[in-house]
């Protein structure tokens, strides 16, 4: 199993970290697997990670957001990695830049590719003031998927999407979600003294602090009577942010045991970027216990049933997102029974599911290749 991914480790975002669930998932039902990742002497991933063999593709840092590398590796780079670590199936995990290339080292090859859509660039470089390249972002979007076997997509708003802009052959795999992680048992009295002196009700974002993520917002409550805001996560748009929100209580990028509680000692978590193909930070709410307030679009649309584990509200329409948070935070029994009816909706999402779905359209997809044999498994050498 080869994954050709656009972001990785020391970099964590929403794409590394479907990465790193997939190759737990690898070892635990022992499938051979490699990474070709990009990085730089600044910005090194590990050499592996859950068994996988991490290869490093030459990188350079993204204008503006040096954390996000970018790279376009050589073709006989890839083939070569390919062929010695005697891949069968060749994974594109959000491609863009490495896309190309790797479809023309997996095709040399013949092995079959599977490409996920994890991210909307042609909104993210729409809301970096570049609307005119729009057209051009999905032509290659368009090329790329099409040209792979099958595509993934984690909501139906984003098949939708595919399907309306040509690409055919895609298919739905939501994500999965960390069900002990992120769990309303983490729920923390002493970290909501810590941030609600007087007992105000927390309302929190979770995600990259970027201008897609349209954290800014968030404003509309920030003179909510009874509210004090919570931004958990890191980005470009940090310290602007801070400007703007002066009296929220920002928390920087969490990790570990300091995510799972701030998370589930929030009262409502709220996403108002309209851009996201999942939003898998608003199913970590979900799963935490955490009704959630989000914007009527994209993947958000799949996670949150109105009036049972949260509400929607129309994009662009603060209003209505400052509504739905007062409706909230003023009835504690609503949104605790919002909160149990979350937690129970995504329970049977885990990684487990997801990743045996996947490892599943793997092998369909190698038995049309070669249909007497099987490979992915060590057992069945």
């Amino acid at each position: 199993m080869g994954i050709v991914s656009e972001s990785f480790l020391p970099h964590v975002n929403g794409v590394t970290n479907s990465v790193l669930r997939m190759l737990e998932h690898f070892r635990l039902r022992q499938i051979d697997a490699v990474v070709l990742a990009p990085g730089s002497p600044t910005h090194m991933p590990p050499d592996e990670y859950a068994g996988a063999r991490v290869h490093v593709l030459a990188s350079l840092p993204a204008p503006g957001y040096r954390q996000v590398r970018l790279c376009l590796p050589p073709d006989r780079r890839m083939s070569d990695v390919l062929l010695e670590e005697s891949v069968d199936v060749v994974h594109l995990a959000s491609p863009f830049l490495t896309g190309p290339p790797a479809l023309r080292a997996a095709r040399r090859l013949e092995l079959p590719v599977v490409a996920s859509y994890q991210t909307d660039l042609a909104a993210f470089v729409t809301r970096y003031g570049l609307a005119a390249l729009s057209g051009t972002v999905w032509r290659r979007i368009r090329a790329i998927h099409d040209a792979a076997d099958l595509t993934l997509a984690p909501s139906r708003a984003a098949v939708e999407q595919l399907t309306e802009h040509g690409v055919r052959r895609v298919a739905l795999l939501p994500r999965g979600v960390d069900i002990e992680r992120f769990n309303p048992r983490h729920r923390s009295r002493l970290l909501r003294r810590q941030l609600a002196p007087r007992g105000e009700a927390l309302v929190g974002y979770l995600g990259r602090l970027a201008p897609e993520k349209c954290v800014e917002d968030l404003r509309i409550l920030h003179d909510m009577p009874g509210v004090r805001l919570v931004i958990i996560g890191d980005g470009p748009r940090a310290a602007r942010l801070r400007r703007l929100l002066p009296d929220a209580a920002f928390l920087g990028f969490l990790q570990g045991g300091d995510l799972s509680r701030a998370v589930a000692s929030l009262d409502v978590a709220v996403h108002p970027g309209p851009h996201e193909t999942f939003c898998q930070s608003l199913q970590e709410a979900l799963a935490s216990g955490v009704p959630a307030v989000a914007v009527g679009a994209g993947g958000p649309l799949d996670l949150v049933d109105p009036s049972r584990n949260g509400w929607i509200y129309p994009p662009g329409n603060l209003a209505a997102m400052r509504s739905h948070v007062a409706d909230l935070v003023g009835d504690p029994a609503k949104s605790r029974a919002m909160g149990q009816r979350a937690r129970a909706g995504v329970e049977q999402r885990t990684w487990a599911r997801v990743g045996d779905e996947l490892v599943a359209h793997y092998r369909t997809l190698i038995s049309a290749r070669v249909p007497a044999m099987d490979p992915m498994s060590r057992e069945a050498a």
